[in-house]
């Protein structure tokens, strides 16, 4: 299949399994059944492949749980960090899912079994709670286990019925591509929750492009808002993953997308000893202090919401934020991210964050920031996208690149925002991916403006550190770069010339109508 035919595949039969649930499961809670489905299904099937080693004569499936020594089971846990006995497998549930009437409670136990089995060892704190959110015995599904049985079978036939080969070779993210369909398609219900901690794809492929630009190798990458891992996976989709070399690291505050970032390493092939996620809040109780500093960072954290700041009289002194002796307002921590991921960052890297573009010219606090940003030199460039890229907001965010290793003081400012540099597709706006030097996508256009840091008249403008510092630090795309005017030139002269004519034409038609007026009561 193509990748188009795999995503329209996915959104069909993900639509059919919501189809027979419809009314019985909210559209925010189904999206979880659907993933958690997904994510059992994918580890079932990479667990199986790992005892099989390819060995055909060997038929995991089909074992009964005796023959597991615990040599081979302590083995398994070792290099895999979890395991699943062969009953537990997701294909040997889905074939007896209508007949089971204990379906909901064994799944549980299940789910139970398989975060248990990393108990004592290290990836005991990636494998716990995985399956949270995936809550057979919740009352969401249906009040009798009958009505629960019946629902969950619905939904794990359905994700059995998907055909895409072995999840590691499919042409789509299958499990991104997942979550952005449901995404979409409830978001609208879910409030600011639906957009909050998910960043579209195609987004994500420019803010990881920017952060691991022209690096040959890094030696980690990290989020410090990670969602549900779009942005870390996408920097490994890009690369090959061997030039990310101590593995992948995020801190997310949201438990139930803290779970799916952690079920997102799983289902991209990426061991447990190759990440790690932490839950928490990384303003007031940041994580991976000791593991900075990092080559890459790439983060899309929530849009000016409220922390502690200056209430907490502890945080001035912060490493993070002492240098730019201001905390951001109470009200809009956008500032805070952008300083916490600049402290993290290393002298050789860089990192991507998507942010409000109101932190780019309001005063106060904020003006302040930007000033210890462009007194230090560490803004690389600005760049304006075009509006309604997110779900659940029609926001044209900016992305401001961080660097401390310039090679001048210009800061580069580049306007991705008008109708070059997207594509209108259902409900919102695309960044198009074609990596062909006589028809680029616009992710390709931007990264070369990026790259060749050179004036484009209405596009792009290096400007001199002298020129902001005048312009009171103000940081907005639009203030430095000047939007083409697309409106009509009028020729005066040459409108009043139509307008005398016109009038003229008027004034005779006006005495002949008179004179046959004249003429009929004559």
């Amino acid at each position: 299949m193509t990748i188009a035919e795999q995503r329209n595949e996915l959104q069909r039969a993900i639509w059919r399994i919501a189809d027979d649930v419809r009314g019985a499961v909210d559209g925010w809670d189904f999206k979880q059944y659907v993933l958690g489905a997904l994510f059992y299904r994918f580890i079932s099937e990479n667990f199986k492949n790992y005892i099989e080693a390819g060995d055909e004569s060997v038929k995991y499936a089909r074992l009964s749980n005796n023959v597991i020594t615990p040599e081979i089971k302590i083995d398994a846990i070792k290099t895999k960090g979890y395991f699943i006995y062969p009953n537990q497998l997701f294909e040997n549930i889905v074939a007896n899912a209508d007949d089971n009437e204990n379906l909901n409670t064994e799944l549980a136990e299940i789910f139970s079994e398989i975060e248990n089995s990393a108990n004592g060892y290290p990836s005991e704190k990636d494998i716990k709670g995985l399956f949270a959110d995936f809550d057979t015995r919740s009352n969401r599904l249906g009040s009798t286990v009958k009505d629960k049985n019946e629902r969950l079978a619905v939904v794990l036939k359905g994700v059995a019925k998907l055909d895409f080969g072995s999840f590691e070779d499919n042409q789509i993210d299958l499990f991104g591509d997942a979550y952005e369909f449901l995404i979409s398609n409830y978001a609208a219900n879910a409030g600011k929750s639906g957009g909050e901690f998910f960043t579209p794809q195609h987004v994500s492929k420019l803010i990881a492009q920017l952060a691991m630009y022209k690096q040959t190798s890094v030696n980690k990458i990290y989020d410090p808002a990670a969602g549900s891992g779009s942005l870390l996976l996408q920097s490994k989709k890009h690369f090959d993953s061997h030039i990310i070399e101590d593995g992948f690291f995020g801190q997310e505050i949201n438990h139930t997308t803290y779970n799916l970032a952690r079920m997102n390493m799983f289902l991209h092939n990426i061991n447990y000893d190759k990440f790690n996620i932490a839950l928490g809040n990384t303003l007031t109780d940041p994580k991976f202090g000791d593991d900075k500093p990092f080559d890459a960072i790439v983060s899309n954290p929530p849009y000016s919401i409220k922390w502690v700041g200056k209430d907490d009289p502890t945080l001035i002194n912060d490493d993070r934020f002492a240098p730019a002796g201001v905390l951001a307002p109470k009200s809009k921590a956008d500032f805070a991210f952008v300083l916490h991921a600049l402290s993290y960052l290393s002298a050789k890297g860089r990192a991507a964050i998507v942010c409000f573009p109101g932190i780019f010219y309001r005063g106060g606090a904020e003006q302040k920031i930007r000033k210890y940003l462009i007194d230090n030199n560490f803004v690389e460039t600005v760049i304006s996208l075009a509006p309604n890229l997110f779900f659940g907001t029609s926001i044209a965010v900016n992305i401001i690149v961080l660097s401390k290793h310039k090679i001048d003081t210009k800061t580069q400012f580049i306007d991705a925002s008008g109708d070059n540099f997207f594509k209108k597709e259902t409900n919102n706006n695309v960044l198009t991916d074609n990596d062909d030097e006589q028809n680029p996508g616009h992710i390709q256009q931007i990264i070369k403006l990026f790259d060749e840091k050179a004036d484009v008249k209405h596009i792009a403008q290096c400007v001199e550190y002298d020129t902001i510092v005048e312009n009171d630090y103000n940081l907005s795309v639009s203030s430095y770069v000047e939007p083409e005017d697309t409106r009509e030139k009028i020729d005066i002269k040459e409108l009043n010339a139509e307008i005398k004519t016109t009038v003229k034409k008027i004034t005779k038609l006006r005495r002949d109508i008179d004179k046959i007026v004249a003429e009929i009561e004559g």
